[in-house]
């Protein structure tokens, strides 16, 4: 049976169009995917992100825990609040997941991964952490909002103004606890704003406040053609266990500076590097009329590849598109990408394709 989040009736209420999202129930749109689009990259809008799971991680080990789970290397972490984006990888170097972790200190952080891999992340987490101690403590206690858009922070002052001296000076990527509050600079849209985890019990009030202060809703639709614009990879599409990150646009999220480090994935990435031939993760802007969905078939000079997630980019009123690509395809190369049986014409790009309310290529 579907699991709903704290905020259900609240979307109900504002007429959102309901889906099955990973086992959720949750919003698609609230009238035009369109203009919640626009919204977030004019204005201010806000997402119901309640469907991802926070996991409170504590224990003297919990930084070396941390490092070997981790491809990115959370020693890098020493101002309180601060967050590092990550995949969590199999042996083989597969994506599990990918997520965020935010450091409170070397034995305490919070991790945030995606919904629909949630139980599986939680059960690899407490397999490797069976000879750490370290606990794991999963908060479904906690609502999740995101507020993005280049007047998110104004707004969200406007309806909490009591929080404005401890979240206005948070760089990106940075958080602080503000009573029971985690606010975080952190977003999936490729706009300004904040990500905040309230307790549950206080999640309509939270986003009634918000409504007040004229931040729109805006649903599951809007934030995927956002993040696609912005240039960000959705786990189940542009990577999963079948997919590395060095091949997924993800090799900056790799840390091998700490030669002494040894994350659980780090052989067979090295073997992979060894290897080369490294497909690319690229972005693809249609010339031809048309439509770039995920699973096309890509054309190139150098062999096939294919796309991973595409659609429609209001921002650029063109079609976007990832596709893994072979190795030595660049930027400015035009390919084909077969739609409905016909090629048609593509330029490869390197994401993002806009950000900050503004088209980058």
């Amino acid at each position: 049976m579907p699991q709903r989040t704290p905020l259900y009736d609240a979307h109900l209420a504002a007429g959102a169009k309901i889906v099955d999202f990973a086992g959720w129930e949750m919003p698609i749109h609230y009238g035009s995917q369109l203009e919640e689009h626009h919204q977030v990259r004019r204005d201010a809008g806000m997402f119901d992100v309640s469907h991802m799971l926070a996991i409170d991680l504590a224990g003297c080990d919990a930084q070396g825990y941390l490092r070997r789970l981790l491809a990115n290397d959370v020693a890098k972490l020493t101002q309180p609040g601060k967050a590092l984006y990550s995949c969590m990888l199999k042996e083989d170097g597969g994506v599990i997941d990918d997520l965020i972790v935010y450091f409170f200190s070397p034995t305490r952080y919070r991790i945030v991964v995606n919904a629909g891999t949630a139980t599986k992340d939680v059960a690899w987490m407490q397999a490797q952490a069976a000879n750490a101690n370290v606990g794991l403590t999963p908060r479904r206690d906690l609502a999740m909002i995101a507020i993005q858009g280049p007047r998110a922070r104004e707004k969200f002052w406007l309806a909490f103004p009591d929080s404005r001296a401890v979240s206005e000076p948070l760089g990106v990527f940075q958080a602080t606890e503000w009573n029971d509050w985690l606010i975080a600079r952190t977003g999936y849209t490729g706009e300004d704003g904040f990500e905040i985890s309230v307790p549950a019990t206080q999640a309509i009030g939270v986003w009634q406040k918000l409504l007040d202060a004229g931040v729109k809703p805006a649903g599951l639709g809007a934030r995927d053609t956002l993040r696609l614009e912005a240039g960000m990879n959705l786990y189940g599409q542009d990577m999963d266990e079948t997919q590395n990150p060095l091949e997924s646009g993800l090799a900056w999220t790799v840390d091998f500076k700490d030669t002494n480090r040894d994350f659980i994935g780090k052989s067979a990435l090295v073997a992979r590097q060894q290897q080369g031939h490294l497909r690319q993760l690229l972005g693809l802007v249609l010339i031809d009329r048309g439509i770039l969905r995920a699973h096309q078939k890509v054309v190139t000079p150098l062999g096939e590849g294919e796309t991973t997630s595409g659609s429609f980019a209001p921002t650029l009123n063109q079609s976007i598109a990832f596709a893994r690509l072979p190795a030595g395809v660049q930027p400015g190369d035009e390919v084909q990408v077969a739609i409905r049986d016909k090629l048609l014409r593509a330029k490869v790009v390197k994401p993002p394709f806009a950000r900050n309310g503004k088209p980058l290529i």
